[in-house]
């Protein structure tokens, strides 16, 4: 039995915050019931790699997801889904707020439908404020959280992720919301609104800028991979041209990597004690790290780290993290079987249970590849389902 087992989830979000949210719980045994546009489809579908034409991303994000190509922009879309919400104790959106209001299914109708329902609502700022209307985008939120301001050189621009941050730390804070208002409801048979926006998470990730700043009228700088809280720490380029990265964030491993690559003697002096006294004298401590490992082949750096209890890892490319022994090993990555490509390789869940362990039963489908199913068990008769169809209502 998984932890979610009996739970319905309509996911009538898109790209990426409510659609991973809805993976995670989908994961983890809910029935989760993927709404897209008939025609469109989940913009999701066109982003990433894709082999054949087959979207590669879609197939994991969209696992363990039924598929209901439906207008729910359309009167009769919209009564598709109010016949569903009875039956239903999570639906997740992320329409511009006042959207799914002037389609009659604002939170008051759904609840007057269903008393107990969780609606999760992901906007890039929320539902009220003066941005709320906004379009907002992950790539908005990392720039306004002062993300974007503190990576990369000194010397540079900021610098954007290469890859969906904000929306993937909303996504997994949005399930956590959810499993929190779904335990209300178990309690009290309340449902709420969970209104989640893809700047908080970030700004936390961000670190305490704005309190350091309310404190102490501070503004963070960009420092490369350089760290302001502990020294050393860095990437460093080995001689045979492979990147590695150090953290010395415990006092104690501090200690050991100077040992290691020889100057031992810093460890007695009074600022080494301390994360902040060690940042600065931070040139002094990577030019002894750096010197060292650019000395030396990374396979010899890396058992003469872990042989000292020293904390190092390689900057590994996709193929790296595909080969690493470890995270084959630990299944952090997983073979699933899957219709257009035989197998393919996925992100496993994020954490094990070992009570009730979640579990990837089939990848990302087709678009409307259960719309026919879904309505039939709403009572929808053949006829009736033709009918939707050469409406253009569903696919």
């Amino acid at each position: 039995m998984m932890a979610l087992d009996g739970i319905r989830v309509i996911d009538a979000s898109s790209i990426l915050a409510g659609p991973l949210a809805c993976q995670i719980l989908g994961d983890h045994g809910a029935d989760v019931i993927k709404i897209e546009h008939p025609i469109k489809g989940d913009s999701m579908r066109g982003h990433g790699p894709s082999k054949d034409g087959v979207p590669i991303w879609w197939k994991e994000v969209s696992r363990n997801k039924r598929h209901l190509a439906l207008n729910l922009g359309r009167p009769d879309g919209a009564e598709v889904l109010r016949r569903l919400i009875p039956q239903t104790d999570v639906i997740v959106e992320n329409f511009r707020p006042g959207t799914f209001e002037k389609w009659g299914l604002g939170p008051d109708a759904l609840h007057e439908l269903n008393p107990g329902l969780v609606i999760a609502r992901l906007t890039g700022f929320g539902q009220s404020g003066p941005y709320s209307s906004r379009p907002g985008f992950g790539t908005l939120v990392e720039a306004m959280s002062g993300f974007a301001h503190l990576t990369g050189p000194g010397d540079a621009p900021p610098t954007l992720p290469a890859f969906g941050l904000a929306d993937t730390i909303a996504g997994i804070a949005a399930s956590s919301a959810i499993l929190m208002a779904l335990r209300h409801r178990d309690r009290t048979g309340e449902g709420q609104i969970v209104d989640v926006d893809l700047l908080s998470p970030m700004l936390t990730a961000a670190g305490p800028g704005p309190s350091a700043y309310d404190l102490l009228g501070t503004i963070g700088v960009r420092n490369g991979n350089r760290s302001t809280n502990n020294a050393p720490r860095n990437t460093y380029l080995t001689k045979d041209g492979k990147w590695l990265a150090i953290s010395t964030s415990a006092q104690s491993i501090a200690e050991r990597v100077m040992e290691l690559v020889g100057h031992p003697e810093v460890i007695t002096e009074p600022w080494f004690a301390s994360g902040s006294g060690r940042v600065q004298h931070v040139d002094l401590l990577d030019g002894y790290v750096g010197d060292w490992i650019g000395a030396r082949d990374r396979d010899e750096v890396m058992r003469e780290f872990t042989a000292a209890g020293a904390a190092v890892a390689p900057v590994y490319d996709a193929r790296d993290v595909v080969e690493d022994e470890h995270i084959r090993g630990a299944e952090v990555l997983t073979e699933v079987e899957d219709d257009d490509f035989g197998t393919m390789l996925q992100h496993n869940l994020m954490w094990r249970l070992d009570k009730s362990p979640g579990s990837i039963r089939f990848p990302g489908r087709a678009l409307g590849a259960d719309t026919d199913a879904i309505l039939e068990e709403l009572g929808y008769s053949e006829a009736e389902i033709a009918s939707l169809r050469e409406s253009e209502l569903i696919t």
